[in-house]
């Protein structure tokens, strides 16, 4: 069956379904494949609990008229992502970065959503998988979409443009993360700016933290639109506690967010609306009624503390960045709990050591968990679990306490001891 012919059906079939568990009755499942499970074994299952087909690519597995074999599942979905693309008649903001980028297309998201119909990224389905699954449920009814795209190693990014076809985009920034798979910092360089040179290729549109000196070289050569304390958009910072406050064109805006670099995802949501044409008032009331979520820079008062909770995951620049906030704020009794940085590979032993450093340096109580952080801190735990046994017998109690780790790490899991 070819691309097109998929498409036909798709197109009487609009609903994609990757997991048994979450069926919509008249679906399309398509049987994915990872280390340690195999679609193509719940194909009958997904055809009696309502899809209407289902994509495989194991011959075994063909006991139906409903099931479809192609040559492999995950190239056939994004090949019928990016054909659905082509038949989007919309402007897709393409958005990443190492850190920030899904803040930030929430709050674009919010913001253009004041006046438009517009699709966005659900969660951080940002990858080979979650790009084309986000692109096959805009529909023919909405007016803009934001992608959200991540990476892991080089290339990716250029790929997942070949994909989505952005006609306008954002690099948050550019910092140290997955440096086992991008091999240094330079891997990480060039892999986000596959996104600039996707749009240059492509005639398409920048938005550029002006503040950001990177950031504007590597998009010189762009038609673009910058923002920042300087460039087109302009804005300051007026308050930062402990969440953010902020002027721009007169308008004073309270957010609810907490660190001072949550500026920049602001003003890149304030640049994009203003470029879509939204007013004013409705930039300051979508940025205003945005609250984070998911473990990312939440605050959540217990019967003992007040945590601020950031745990949705952690590299060393967002990690530095985070501290270098929380140190200014006015708390009393400040404590960080903070997690191991992964995926840093021969990098790790520096980068966590910059990181036990950067507390000294900024005068933080801070405690360390993890694997990495007990390799080159002695009173550091082991693990989460170990560290919840000495809480047991060592309360924590009348603290502002900074939440920060990688994701498999599980710091939220503390909310209930602290």
């Amino acid at each position: 069956m070819t691309t097109e012919d998929l498409y036909t059906i798709f197109q009487k079939h609009p609903s994609i379904c990757t997991d048994t568990r979450k069926i919509e009755k008249g679906s399309l499942f398509f049987a994915l494949k990872g280390e340690n499970f195999n679609g193509n074994k719940f194909a009958d299952k997904a055809i009696k609990n309502g899809c209407s087909f289902a994509i495989i690519d194991e011959k075994e597995y063909a006991n139906s008229s409903n099931t479809i074999l192609v040559d492999n599942v995950l190239a056939t979905l994004q090949e019928l992502a990016t054909l659905h693309r082509k038949q989007l008649n919309i402007p897709i903001i393409g958005i990443t970065g190492t850190n920030g980028k899904t803040t930030s297309k929430e709050l674009i998201n919010a913001v253009l959503s004041s006046e438009k119909n517009c699709y966005s990224t659900k969660g951080n389905l940002n990858n080979h998988i979650g790009v084309p699954l986000s692109l096959l449920e805009i529909s023919n009814t909405q007016e803009i979409a934001i992608i959200e795209m991540g990476a892991n190693h080089q290339k990716e990014i250029e790929f997942l443009c070949s994909i989505s076809n952005p006609t306008h985009g954002a690099i948050t920034n550019i910092g140290a993360a997955h440096l086992e798979g991008f091999g240094d910092i330079q891997g990480v360089i060039n892999t986000k700016n596959e996104l600039y040179k996707y749009l240059h290729e492509n005639q398409g549109i920048a938005f550029v933290n002006s503040n950001d000196e990177l950031l504007l070289n590597l998009s010189k050569n762009l038609k673009r639109f910058t923002y920042g304390e300087k460039g087109n958009f302009k804005g300051i910072t007026t308050k930062n506690t402990p969440s953010i406050s902020l002027e721009y064109n007169n308008i004073s805006i309270q957010s609810n967010l907490i660190g001072d670099y949550q500026f920049y995802n602001i003003m890149l949501a304030i640049c994009v609306g203003e470029f879509f044409g939204i007013s004013d008032d409705n930039i300051k009331v979508a940025i205003e009624e945005y609250i984070p979520t998911n473990n990312r820079s939440e605050v959540v008062k217990t019967t003992r503390n007040t945590l601020i909770l950031d745990a949705y995951n952690a590299n060393p620049s967002s990690m530095k960045a985070m501290l270098t906030s929380f140190a200014k704020q006015n708390y009393k009794n400040k404590i960080c709990i903070l997690g191991d940085m992964l995926e840093l590979g021969m990098h790790s032993k520096r980068e966590h050591l910059e990181i036990i450093n950067l507390t000294k340096k900024l005068t933080l109580e801070a405690i360390f968990i993890g694997k990495e952080f007990a390799l080159i801190y002695k009173n550091a735990f082991q693990s989460r679990k170990e560290f919840e046994g000495f809480l047991e017998s060592n309360p924590i109690q009348n603290k502002t306490i900074l939440l920060k780790g990688s994701r498999r790490i599980g710091l939220e899991e503390l909310k209930v001891l602290l």
